[in-house]
């Protein structure tokens, strides 16, 4: 009987500790698209320079963007929502 207590237990603190570090998602109505902040190579979406995600070509392109949890891009140097001239 004790190791059945004793199973539950660390079954349930373990679930427990699973579920505080699942990270949260934003569903895409509350994300916004960040412009000039991007890393070279990991932008969201084509730009005028570039044919597809992934295919920036500098850090921080002007018209690349990032989609981002809503209120966080302007909250970041260089961060715009609207695109920028490259």
């Amino acid at each position: 009987m004790k190791v059945i207590e004793t199973s539950t237990l660390v079954a349930g603190a373990m679930t427990a500790a699973l579920a505080l570090a699942a990270p949260t998602t934003a569903s895409a109505a509350d994300m916004e698209k960040c412009y000039g902040v991007v890393k070279a190579g990991h932008n969201d979406c084509q730009t005028a320079n570039s044919s597809c995600a992934g295919t920036s070509k500098v850090d921080g392109q002007g018209d690349a963007f990032i989609a981002l949890p809503e209120g966080t891009c302007e909250k970041l140097v260089g961060g715009s929502l609207e695109p920028k001239s490259s």
